[in-house]
């Protein structure tokens, strides 16, 4: 194999360095694209050094097999041309093309064989909060059709980038220094906050990150589900929690969720309440799983399960997903 990785600077980009080595594919990794900016850096890999190149038009990805695109919806569309071109497939990390009816969007723990219908070579990684709630709800598929979901959504700066990571930490020195508070990356100050806005508010008032949830949901199950999602800033640096409410077609006990729970791939189950034992994203950034706790019955509704989950946005909900997906492709 050969793999390129765009946008390697970036944090979702240096988490790919991280688990293609983690995974056994350091090797496989023959070059680094970026901007202007981070040209000329060098990251090692594999045991040896490769240092970024600037993207450009051309023939950069002649001979790839696999490339790992995560710099942005602009760059992805620029640059989808010449990447697949010379028939490397592009598994990309933006928006770009999650909703084109000929990309598949992938989470290949529930729906991998979509991956085999890329007619553009081109495969999309969902939205981070997308991933890590799909699998669960696909593990509560196989036991009863979920109709309705209800998502409250808790997501760490690490959802942002970098930078943003980096401005969570600066705020919380300038606060407790007593200076002014530095806020670029976010509508408001969010250390010592929580903002109730991720990405930008559309026409019918849910922001395109709770639009992203019922309409990327919809796409990766095959389903008729609804999906109706609150998105959160919280001022935690990294992994993202949800609460979520669910309504099946059949009555599901929490015993039998808490089973389906345990069996699915991709899942671990953190849910002793009596011991103070459930997920969070304090004691889970750098795994690579979906945590579930606080799994019980819904009881404003019928046949209604709720649960809290947890997960890593820039592993599971981007890096890690990605990977598992050039993996897939590789089985066959």
């Amino acid at each position: 194999m050969k793999i390129a990785i765009v946008g390697a600077s970036g944090a979702v980009g240096q988490e790919f360095l991280r688990v293609l080595e983690q995974r056994g594919f350091g090797g496989d990794v023959v070059a680094l694209f970026g901007s202007s900016r981070s040209a000329g850096t060098s990251y090692t890999i594999g045991g040896r050094s490769l240092t970024v190149q600037e993207l450009r038009h051309g023939e950069q990805f002649k001979g790839m097999d696999i490339v790992f695109t995560s710099a942005g919806a602009s760059v992805s569309k620029e640059y989808a041309e010449d990447i697949t071109r010379f028939g490397a497939t592009m598994i990309d990390n933006s928006s770009a093309f999650r909703m084109d009816d000929d990309v598949p969007l992938v989470v290949p723990e529930v729906n991998p064989r979509d991956a085999f219908n890329a007619p553009r070579h081109i495969i999309a990684n969902p939205n981070c909060t997308t991933i890590q709630m799909v699998v669960a709800l696909q593990a509560i598929e196989q036991l009863s059709h979920v109709r309705r979901v209800r998502v409250a959504t808790y997501q760490a700066a690490s959802g942002a980038g970098a930078q943003a990571m980096a401005e969570l930490e600066q705020q919380y020195r300038e606060v407790l220094a007593g200076k002014p508070v530095t806020v670029r990356k976010f509508a408001h100050q969010l250390a010592f906050n929580m903002i109730p806005h991720v990405d930008v508010f559309m026409d019918n008032d849910y922001t395109k990150e709770e639009m992203k949830m019922f309409n990327e949901t919809r796409k990766i199950m095959h389903s008729d589900i609804r999906v109706s999602a609150t998105c959160v800033r919280v001022p935690s640096l990294r992994a993202h929690s949800e609460a979520v409410w669910v309504e099946t077609e059949r009555k599901i006990t929490p015993a039998e969720l808490r089973a389906a729970f345990n069996a699915f791939p991709g899942i671990i189950v953190m849910d002793e309440p009596a011991n103070n034992v459930y997920p969070m994203p304090l004691d889970l950034s750098g795994k690579d799983e979906v945590f579930v706790g606080r799994i019980r019955e819904d009881i404003s509704v019928d046949n209604g399960l709720t649960f809290w989950c947890v997960s890593d946005q820039i592993r599971k909900g981007a890096a890690l997903n990605a990977v598992q997906i050039a993996e897939t492709l590789i089985k066959g």
